[in-house]
């Protein structure tokens, strides 16, 4: 076995430096004693994640009302998204799969559109299609139609129309590995349509389920382009942080990040983990 020369370790060492240094900076900082997310070091305190306010001047991630609302409007973005990313991903994924009609390549191919299609533009796009049919509706209707103007609802469907595309080939995926003669077999012994979906494939696409799930949640939370387009009053957390940056940045940020970091990371880990059990 050949072993790695001290060039190929340098490269290696400086690749992994350029990922994570960045990042342990924000981490390091965000203890510390200090109204500046830089340096230099002004010792050890958790204040910018559970103070009160009285000792760095502003209250922790963890209390402070504007920080705790912007987690909460993304979890109330998230959830949905991952939901019907993961529901609707598994129709797609059937009709590419199982279905044959004329063109199937071509509806194929148009579904990864929006993963190629900046996020700004999908964001603009989605803001003046939904206000144009929101203003027909309202005149024709003689009501206010809120979700479909500028606000969470419509971030959920933003977000959903291009993440609903990797969940659907997460899923294809799994199922395109999906021997059919175990249904063919569960119907020669009976069981009906409804009773094979349920405890023959279903449990085989699980994993790649869960996957999904969690790539969407991940995606949905980190998301900010197609996001700042579409939101309105009710701001999540990437646009939260982007806001307090203008305003000026602090350790809070280097806190939020941080926190972020650490549940980007698990979720990863997650899915790392179900990609492992497909396997």
């Amino acid at each position: 076995m050949n072993r790695p020369s001290l060039s190929w370790k340098l490269y290696i060492a400086a690749f992994y430096l350029f990922l994570f240094a960045p990042l342990l900076v924000v981490a390091i900082f965000a203890f510390n004693a200090s109204p500046f997310p830089s340096p230099p070091w002004r010792g050890f305190t958790l204040e910018w994640f559970t103070g009160s306010g009285t000792v760095v001047g502003k209250p922790g991630v963890l209390v402070d009302p504007i920080w705790l609302e912007s987690i909460g409007n993304s979890f109330r973005v998230a959830i949905p998204v991952a939901l019907l990313a993961v529901l609707l991903g598994t129709v797609n994924a059937w009709v590419l799969e199982r279905a044959e009609f004329r063109g199937k390549t071509f509806v194929a191919m148009m579904m990864l559109w929006p993963l190629v299609i900046p996020g700004v533009v999908l964001g603009i796009s989605i803001l003046a299609f939904f206000s144009r049919v929101a203003n027909g509706l309202e005149d024709w209707l003689q009501t206010d139609l809120d979700f479909l103007r500028p606000g969470l609802p419509l971030v959920v469907l933003g977000q959903l129309s291009f993440i609903l595309t990797i969940a659907t080939l997460i899923i294809a995926a799994r199922l395109r590995k999906f021997d059919r003669s175990l249904e063919e077999a569960a119907f020669d012994l009976g069981a009906s349509r409804a009773r094979v979906l349920r405890t023959v494939t279903l449990p085989f696409l699980s994993p790649a389920l869960i996957g999904a799930g969690l790539v969407a949640l991940l995606m949905s939370f980190e998301n900010f382009n197609t996001t700042l387009m579409l939101v309105g009053s009710e701001a999540p957390l990437p646009i939260a942080m982007y806001g307090q940056m203008r305003e000026g940045a602090s350790p809070a940020i280097n806190a939020v990040s941080l926190l972020l970091m650490l549940g980007v990371g698990g979720i990863a880990s997650v899915f790392a983990l179900t990609s492992k059990a497909e396997r």
